[in-house]
């Protein structure tokens, strides 16, 4: 990544999960990219699944859109943000990220937010990223 250096940290003293990291410096030339929360939405708007796994899966799909329109990959993510509608199970969210992220070192870093609604009805989850790439 050229003088770009992204070092993730898990201390001693803090849990050890291979779903986040802890702490995630950044130095170096690098252009950040903030993506906003992104829905279960189709690009005609239309909102994909009721329920948290399929909903989970398209979130992804167009996160993986948003990091490739700004020049990112899965491996450039630092932090996620997650909205959950109350009284969701997570556990399907989780195993549709461990899915696109496979067997890749370096989860990262997460805040998981239980709500009580999102911006439509609809929506059980949303999710923000913010990535960095040389």
């Amino acid at each position: 990544m050229g003088n770009l250096k992204i070092e993730h940290i898990n201390p001693d003293g803090l849990i050890k999960n291979p779903a986040f990291t802890n702490v995630v410096t950044v130095q170096g030339n690098a252009k950040t990219i903030y993506i906003g929360e992104i829905n279960a939405n189709n690009e005609a708007g239309e909102v994909i699944g009721k329920d948290m796994k399929t909903q989970t899966e398209q979130v992804l799909k167009n996160i993986g859109a948003a990091l490739q329109a700004a020049g990112a990959d899965w491996e450039n993510l630092i932090k996620w943000t997650v909205y959950i509608v109350q009284g969701q199970d997570i556990q399907p969210g989780f195993e549709a990220f461990q899915k696109v992220w496979g067997k890749r070192p370096n989860p990262p870093l997460i805040t998981v937010i239980f709500v009580a609604a999102l911006g439509r009805p609809e929506h059980l989850v949303g999710i923000e990223a913010i990535a960095v790439v040389p």
